[in-house]
């Protein structure tokens, strides 16, 4: 089971520490990390090996998610979904559901981003013959308690 994984939103909040939403408060970045790692839990990386998928970065990061993050969260090196030179004009598809379906190749997947709409799982569910979970996080707050129970029973019921 494939797990796409976007980086800002999901791992990385854009909650502010002033307004209550939850930053990482840990042990400082070092100074040759990124400024936003301290926002990044790294107790995230075990969380989501323990998923059992296969992980894969789908996030403009690219590569910088393998320099930057995974170290951070204690994760190997992750294949990167390379994005499409040109996007097309706007419509109601994101961006990157097209492309995840065709690196998905029909296997099962989960992906984990904060912009997911209802027209990505209509086509998805639509062009993709496999299991598919389209779970979209809260911005503000990242990946939760809530969301991990969510993931682990649809992979459960998928039987991953």
């Amino acid at each position: 089971m494939l797990l796409f994984l976007d980086v800002d939103g999901p791992l990385i909040p854009f909650g502010a520490a002033d307004r209550g939403y939850p930053v990482y408060d840990g042990p400082w970045v070092p100074a040759d990390g990124h400024p936003l790692l301290a926002r990044v839990d790294p107790a995230l990386g075990p969380r989501l090996v323990g998923l059992g998928c296969e992980l894969v970065w789908a996030t403009t990061w690219m590569d910088d998610a393998n320099a930057c993050l995974a170290p951070w969260l204690g994760l190997p090196p992750l294949p990167v979904v390379q994005w499409p030179e040109t996007v097309g004009p706007p419509e109601p598809l994101h961006w990157k559901t097209r492309p995840l379906v065709a690196w998905a190749s029909g296997r099962p997947f989960v992906w984990v981003d904060d912009e997911i709409t209802e027209a990505d799982r209509a086509w998805t569910a639509a062009n993709h013959p496999g299991l598919a979970l389209l779970h979209r996080v809260d911005h503000r707050h990242g990946l939760t308690e809530s969301d991990f129970g969510i993931l682990e029973d649809w992979l459960r019921e998928a039987g991953n």
